[in-house]
């Protein structure tokens, strides 16, 4: 049985331990993970922007997000508190967050200093000018550690599988020990079709956003200056 076989076998993506229910798992695993950083990462990232104290902060996270080994950090909290939904989905969030909190960080201090002096001699108050001019310049980036983040997770939450979690890892574990390969290629091709989507529909969003926050027509421009004087 080669890999298209195996995906086209009805019998594969059925029951508990059928593909739609390991997919559906990654991909709350993934969401959940991000979704947590995302909460803690960009208001923190948004923080350290604005104000521009506590880069070591960002500096850190980024240099031991690089040093952790993923199936290590897993195994360690597994250790500690045992197996289960939360753990796992910790660990992933633990390993999203620098991503998040440095492309947040990055945006919002790199935001056009024009327009923020601008809101400044507007008496605009800071929270106003992280609304209406850092936090909508720097969208763009934010996605794009959002989708850093997230095509980063969804290829470590395939070691999920090694402490019960499930997810599309568990086609990996379960074709080695039996040593069927197709499904152990079946759970690769399929992580790897769930990243390319993510990236995808997070590239196109993150488009958007820039094409938003750095218009190019001249009625734009206009219309952002207007929401300066709002």
């Amino acid at each position: 049985m080669n890999l298209f076989e195996y995906l086209s076998d009805p019998a594969n993506w059925q029951g508990t331990g059928g593909i739609w229910y390991l997919l559906l798992q990654h991909i709350v695993y993934t969401l959940a993970a991000v979704g947590i950083a995302a909460a803690v990462g960009i208001p923190l990232g948004i923080l350290i922007g604005h104000t521009n104290r506590g880069s070591f902060l960002v500096i850190g996270l980024s240099n031991a997000a690089r040093a952790l080994p993923s199936l290590g950090l897993l195994v360690l909290v597994v250790l500690l508190l045992g197996t289960g939904v939360g753990p796992i989905i910790g660990v992933l969030a633990v390993l999203a967050l620098p991503p998040i909190l440095t492309a947040t960080a990055v945006g919002v201090r790199g935001a056009d200093q024009d327009a923020v002096h601008a809101a400044r001699a507007l008496g605009m108050s800071a929270p106003q000018i992280v609304a209406k001019v850092e936090w909508p310049l720097a969208l763009p980036l934010v996605i794009s550690g959002l989708k850093s983040a997230t095509l980063q997770v969804v290829a470590t939450a395939t070691v999920a599988a090694y402490s019960g979690g499930g997810g599309l890892g568990q086609l990996l574990i379960s074709g080695n020990a039996t040593r069927n390969y197709s499904e152990m290629f079946a759970g690769a091709f399929l992580v790897a079709v769930l990243a390319i989507v993510l990236d995808v529909l997070l590239g196109a969003l993150g488009w958007l956003a820039g094409r938003h926050a750095h218009p190019g027509s001249k009625r734009s421009a206009t219309r952002q200056q207007a929401v300066l004087a709002a």
